[in-house]
């Protein structure tokens, strides 16, 4: 018997004015629909935290960039890549302050809910409220 992929649905965290939208990763096939997805949230900047595995040309026909911050699943991410996703919030929310960023990894679960976590600690949260907001 396979096994069923279970993978969440896209959950929109707002804290402080912030919003950011959590993914799993979407395919060539499944890529129309994400940006239907994308483009209800108001989303025009996407955080890949793993490796690609999609064409990006579509998300651009809709003028969405792609930006590459991968890091190894279970791990922590590296200094260059938590400064330049802060610099990434920073430049995307001081130009369009109703924006929401998307950040995605494979399955949702791990390296895209930690940056938004690291987000929302330097926004102030504790991070045992960070995580409680994110798992609601």
């Amino acid at each position: 018997m396979r096994q069923k992929d279970i993978r969440p649905a896209p959950a929109r965290i707002e804290y402080k004015g912030m919003k950011f939208l959590i993914t799993d990763r979407p395919s060539d096939a499944t890529i129309l629909s994400y940006i239907a997805e994308l483009m209800k949230n108001n989303v025009s900047i996407v955080v890949r935290v793993c490796e690609p595995s999609y064409k990006i040309e579509e998300l651009a026909n809709h003028g969405i960039i792609v930006r590459d911050l991968a890091f190894e699943d279970g791990t922590f991410p590296p200094n260059e890549i938590v400064s330049e996703w802060f610099e990434i919030l920073k430049q995307k929310f001081q130009e369009d302050p109703e924006a929401c960023v998307a950040v995605h990894c494979v399955a949702g679960l791990g390296r895209a809910p930690v940056l938004v976590a690291l987000a929302l600690i330097e926004l102030g949260l504790k991070y045992e409220a960070a995580v409680e907001l994110i798992r609601e």
